[in-house]
């Protein structure tokens, strides 16, 4: 991001922001932990009387006001609303939560607050109200103009709105100052917990979630404190136009199975699927496939499966469906079984489908790796198809993150495994937590979906990042969405203790990136020095949208031989494209192509061989390791 032009106020001709010692400095008061300001403005709906006891978040209340809208309103008439319409629709709890509860940090001396909101979106209704006066003052990042808003706050809590309830344009920007010079500010207790403090600077990252960078900045704002948001977060409260139908509803039949590992993948299965919210209960049957006969259901053993309910309800057509999950374990490894769900009627049951458990020793197997879906899921569709035709005993399919492209919407999950459904069904999904998977600033329909080991790093939570053992092979999958200093020590340990002759690491932001203007940094400090040491084969990864293969690289230098370093793949599996820079890294690079990769390894266990498909099945890149 670039600040082409700034905009001169009136003060001295230059960028200024007036001091705002004449405002009004409203009285707060906190009122119990995360409840965030209590303002004593005279307006009614911020009244004493009118002041949520509860603790909802932003996302809460948008889901509760949307399922209430949904059933007090035609579809129709809620597409219609206004602005005006929708404020008149909210409660007090509602506009408080919305107003307070977006973005929340901690100060520790007087501060003004100055918000940098873009003109391209309607003005938040929390501004005024709250207290925030514009101070005169524009600038411009790439097509967006920005405008200044300012208020006091004393040491304590600080809450902010949402940033639009008709979505689209950029993110707020959230500049803090003390009142008084020469008081040091710290900043901390941030929500979301993703949020960072950085100093506004030429070269700041204005989003906590974004690499895109602020080049120029107005001398009146260089070197604030700038509390660095989530761009992702922009459309939390999108209730005007947010509203959306899924293209694959429920039905009280079961579908959109997929199997997952959560435990050893010799001995364990979990199994998951979708029904309408009106079947209560969910039932797995299965059993040896050489014991299953013509297998109706009622030969197979019956396992009741956990229920849980998954809403969005700014779905107008499927606001709320069921997800079932069944866990087996004690199965026997290398063997193949048979099973079915349903609601445990005669005539409620799926299709037969089958899996295989992991040989108990090491022996030859295959996995397909992917990079994003993301986008053109019907198109991925057709590719994950293709990559089943080439190699249908592929033990498994590992997709590198971004698996959707707006990970709090059930319509996109929806799509990704209505167009996976015959092949999800019968190979594991491993799936990489990306950062689109993670829109709304956490992943909840990705965690809520996968049963996956909860194996991970100490104090993070479960799921997130894990690891497993396949064969002769260990697979670590790490979240890069995350800092990575926190998992480095979990990493090394997993890497150190294993035995295993070949071992690959799986996470989205790459490395070594293939994308111009991106570079995770602190990512390759921290992670590629315990991939140098442990001799990591294959680092797996996404987020760059081209292809891209590395040398064997050492220390970020190329390796003296074949065997001496880690190759880092990029990889695409969706429709949406990216440019990819030279680097002097790169041994195999192209753009345009979605791609899935089958990585073998073969008879003894020592060699391994790599192709990269396309979605006519064409081989487009190939490597053979030897140990």
């Amino acid at each position: 991001m670039r600040l082409p032009a700034v905009k001169q106020n009136k003060y001295d001709g230059a960028v200024m922001i007036p001091r705002t010692a004449h405002y009004p400095n409203p009285r707060h008061d906190w009122h119990g932990p995360g409840l965030g300001l209590l303002l004593g403005l005279s307006l009614a709906c911020f009244s004493e009387a009118a002041r949520p006891a509860g603790n909802k978040s932003v996302r809460e209340t948008v889901s509760e006001l949307a399922l209430r809208l949904g059933k007090a309103h035609s579809a129709s008439e809620i597409k219609a609303f206004t602005m005006a319409r929708m404020l008149g629709e909210l409660t007090p709890d509602e506009r408080f939560v919305l107003a307070e509860r977006h973005i929340a940090f901690r100060v520790n001396v007087p501060v003004v607050v100055t918000i940098l909101r873009d003109l391209s979106v309607e003005e938040p209704f929390w501004l005024k109200e709250r207290g925030f006066r514009p101070v005169g003052s524009t600038f411009t990042v790439g097509e967006h103009r920005f405008e200044a808003w300012e208020r006091q706050f004393p040491a304590g809590p600080v809450g902010l709105g949402v940033n639009s309830l008709s979505g689209g344009g950029e993110h707020y920007l959230v500049l803090a100052r003390p009142q008084a010079q020469g008081r040091p500010l710290r900043i901390d207790k941030l929500s979301p917990p993703q949020s960072r403090v950085a100093k506004f600077v030429p070269g700041t990252q204005p989003y906590a979630d974004r690499d895109d960078t602020i080049n120029e900045i107005p001398d009146a704002w260089r070197g604030l404190t700038l509390v660095q948001t989530l761009r992702q977060n922009r459309d939390d409260a999108k209730l005007i136009g947010g509203w959306r139908q899924t293209e694959h509803p429920s039905s009280p039949r079961p579908d959109h199975i997929v199997l997952t590992w959560n435990g050893d993948p010799r001995t364990t299965q979990a199994i998951q699927w979708r029904t309408g919210p009106a079947t209560k209960v969910g039932w797995l049957a299965f059993g040896k496939r050489a014991d299953s006969g013509a297998s109706r259901p009622r030969r197979l053993e019956h396992v009741r499966a956990s229920t849980q309910r998954l809403i969005d309800a700014r779905l107008l057509n499927d606001p709320i469906v069921h997800w079932h999950t069944v866990e087996l374990k004690g199965l026997e490894p290398g063997t193949h079984y048979v099973y079915c769900v349903g609601d445990g009627s005669t005539g409620g049951w799926s299709e037969l489908a089958e899996f295989v458990t992991a040989p108990a020793r090491p022996a030859p197997f295959a996995f397909v790796y992917m990079g994003d879906a993301q986008k053109g899921l019907k198109q991925w569709g057709e590719l994950t198809q293709t990559a089943f035709r080439v190699r249908p005993e592929a033990a498994f399919c590992l997709v590198a993150g971004d698996i959707v492209d707006r990970g709090n919407e059930r319509n996109e999950w929806d799509s990704l495994f209505s167009n996976a459904a015959s092949v999800f069904n019968r190979r594991p999904l491993v799936p990489v937590l990306g950062n689109h998977d993670c829109q709304g600033s956490h992943p909840t329909f990705y965690l809520r979906q996968f049963a996956l080991p909860r194996n991970g790093p100490p104090g993070m939570e479960p799921e997130r990042a894990y690891s497993f053992q396949y064969g002769n092979a260990l697979l670590v999958i790490l979240d890069s969405n995350t800092d990575p200093a926190r998992q480095s020590a979990w990493l090394e340990k997993q890497l150190a203790k294993s035995q295993s002759k070949w071992k690959f690491v799986a996470y989205h932001h790459p490395a070594y990136s293939s994308a111009p203007n991106r570079d995770n940094a602190k990512l390759r400090q921290q992670w590629t020095p315990l991939f140098d040491r442990y001799r990591v084969d294959l680092a797996l990864q996404g987020h760059d949208h081209a292809y891209l293969r590395t040398y064997p690289l050492k220390a970020s230098k190329a390796g003296a031989n074949p065997n001496d370093g880690t190759r880092y793949v990029v990889s695409v599996s969706g429709t949406k494209m990216y440019r990819q820079s030279e680097r002097p890294y790169t041994k195999v690079g192209f753009t345009n192509v979605p791609t899935f990769q089958l990585l073998d390894i073969q008879v003894g266990g020592d060699q391994l061989n790599y192709r990269a498909y396309d979605a006519d099945g064409r081989v487009r890149d190939e490597l053979v390791i030897r140990k």
